[in-house]
């Protein structure tokens, strides 16, 4: 049984946001562990969304010198959310498939 289009969108687009949660998580952490270091520029993600759904992200450095810690620490828990809640749409695919294969079988 093939996956309709429909569910391949739904995987990829959650499967996007779970990439860029975790490169936002990345980022947010080496800006805390690297707060002090002299000259230090943090670096921050700017998100754009794909053509046929789904999300992509790019590195970038800010222009001037210095740190946001809270502005960080706040970075790092929404991408924790939304990794977590692309993690349960892709569960939910996977439960859905699964129920639609027991009603084929």
């Amino acid at each position: 049984m093939e996956e309709s289009p429909l569910m391949n969108s739904v995987l990829s687009i959650a499967q996007s946001g779970m990439q860029v949660s975790r490169l936002q998580m990345d980022t947010a952490a080496h800006n805390v562990a690297n707060n002090l270091t002299p000259g230090f520029r943090r670096q921050t993600i700017s998100q754009s969304e794909q053509a046929g759904g789904g999300v992509t992200a790019t590195l970038d450095r800010m222009p001037e010198e210095g740190a946001d810690l809270a502005g960080d620490m706040v970075g790092q828990k929404m991408a924790s959310y939304v990794f977590v809640a692309n993690l349960r749409t892709i569960q939910t695919e996977q439960k859905m498939v699964g129920s639609l294969l027991d009603a084929t079988a």
